[in-house]
């Protein structure tokens, strides 16, 4: 048996954006606070908590997926983050709108009995940040939701 089939399959380690101009996304996400861990030739890496944000040119990323000609879209999905309360979800929102994020909607209370609002990056990648009272967050900022543990 080999060591990768011990590893839990429902993981995730990188997700890596597609970007169209690397130097703009991340000055957008150095004006969030966010500082990349490693940074090569076209591609950042931002150390998240358990896991690993990378940015990568469009073009260059298509290529590495064997799919140089593909026109590589955005908005299909929505990265998260939780916070312990309604006031971070504001300030963290405040923030990227002026770090010059779209703003899509206002956090604001939710059907579902939380707290949320919508941003996109400069490159449309579409941001949701959230209170959720149901889904509380361990001390590091990490979320394992309840009964999962």
């Amino acid at each position: 048996m080999s060591a990768a089939s011990d590893l839990p399959r429902q993981r995730v380690t990188l997700i890596t954006l597609g970007v169209a101009d690397l130097d703009r996304a991340r000055a957008f996400y150095a004006a969030l606070g966010w500082s990349p861990a490693e940074e090569q030739d076209g591609v950042a890496f931002y150390q998240l908590a358990g896991l690993v944000l990378g940015l990568f040119g469009k073009a260059a990323l298509a290529a590495d997926q064997g799919r140089a000609r593909a026109a590589l879209g955005t908005g299909a999905m929505t990265l998260a983050q939780n916070f312990p309360t309604e006031a971070e979800v504001d300030a963290a929102y405040r923030v990227a709108i002026e770090a010059g994020a779209t703003p899509l909607k206002r956090p604001e209370k939710v059907f579902w009995g939380g707290y949320s609002g919508y941003f996109a990056d400069p490159d449309g990648h579409v941001w949701e940040l959230a209170m959720n009272p149901f889904w509380p967050l361990s001390r590091d900022g990490t979320l394992t939701l309840p009964g999962a543990e």
